[in-house]
């Protein structure tokens, strides 16, 4: 009898390892997207892209650089006041003169206090002697739409400061529908860039998530998404040989090129998990391979979702890397 039921046991825990196996792979049916977005985020405060002396009635000297300021912090306050924007903050400079500003910053993800002294410029002008940024624009591509939860995953890397290489602090953001308009193919030594037209674009998703893994969000309006749900590869399923990328070279024409996957790296953790060459002509002969704002184009072996291209060789543009889709996944929760 104990035989008997600790095999019956057995059973009974199989069959239930089986169905949540099951159940697990059918919640994972993503659309590859495919198409290429424009994107825009607004931060968190506003980020010190560089700090300069600034030429004041009786001296030139930088408050920025005498209080510690540093390339890369993110100004969150001022006198207790949450920054919302560089034009918010030049108001309250404006109001606050000379006087001394208490400002609240974060700096590798820790929180500091310091003490700004304003010049008063020669054109009336208050200034810190920092240069700001609030917010960035650019293309990218959509990778996954999860039709059950209206939720999507895009870029497979973060968007970055062009100045300082911090990843942007978000605060809100949207998605929006773009036409490619033209390519600037890639050579080696120059990257090449798809060029979107931001005259025609209407938002369709919001951004809640900028990670190293890529942005994350909810669709608002699916329309413009089409295509079949397929299922996702785990990791170790992938592997060497041919594959294909959907991605956006000309107006709003999704289509799949052929590549080869050279080398599937599992212990990676910058989005460098597989490596990547463009075989298809085509692509090959209209941008040289892989160019900028192509990053996020699903990758796709033997009918599944295995990850997104993230990274193109300077070197070589016929050659890149991609992220395995399970790390989006994990990161987007």
């Amino acid at each position: 009898m104990r035989r008997g039921a600790a095999v019956l046991l057995a059973m009974v825990l199989a069959l239930s390892l089986g169905w949540q196996r099951t159940w697990a792979e059918e919640e994972r049916q993503l659309i590859p997207v495919g198409k290429a977005v424009g994107i825009k985020l607004f931060a968190d405060g506003v980020l010190v892209v560089s700090v300069s002396p600034v030429q004041g009635t009786e001296e030139t000297r930088s408050p920025a650089k005498e209080c510690g300021l540093k390339e890369g912090d993110i100004l969150l306050t001022f006198n207790g006041e949450k920054i919302r924007s560089t034009e918010h903050l030049q108001a309250m400079l404006a109001e606050n003169g000379e006087t001394a500003a208490e400002l609240t910053v974060q700096r590798d993800g820790k929180t500091l206090e310091v003490t700004a002294s304003p010049v008063v410029c020669e054109d009336g002008g208050i200034r810190l002697g920092a240069w700001i940024r609030d917010s960035m624009a650019g293309v990218g591509t959509l990778t996954y739409y999860d039709p059950a939860t209206g939720s999507y995953g895009a870029l497979g890397h973060g968007i970055t400061d062009v100045d300082t290489a911090e990843l942007m602090p978000l605060a809100s953001g949207s998605i929006m529908e773009t036409m490619v308009k033209a390519v600037k193919k890639g050579q080696r030594g120059d990257p090449g860039e798809l060029k979107g037209d931001f005259t025609v674009q209407r938002d369709v998703g919001t951004v809640t998530v900028n990670s190293n893994e890529g942005i994350f969000g909810t669709v608002e309006d699916a329309g413009f998404i089409s295509g079949e749900a397929v299922s996702v590869a785990e990791p170790e399923e992938v592997h060497a040989g041919e594959a294909s990328i959907l991605c956006t070279i000309s107006g709003s024409d999704t289509r799949a090129y052929e590549v080869e996957i050279l080398r599937v790296n599992p212990r990676s953790r910058d989005g460098r998990d597989l490596l990547l060459r463009v075989t298809d002509p085509e692509l090959l002969e209209t941008t040289g391979g892989i160019v900028q704002g192509m990053s996020g184009s699903p990758i796709l072996q033997d009918g599944r979702l295995v990850g997104a291209v993230t990274h193109v060789l300077v070197a070589n543009p016929a050659e890149g890397y991609g992220i395995f889709l399970e790390n989006m996944l994990t990161t987007a929760g």
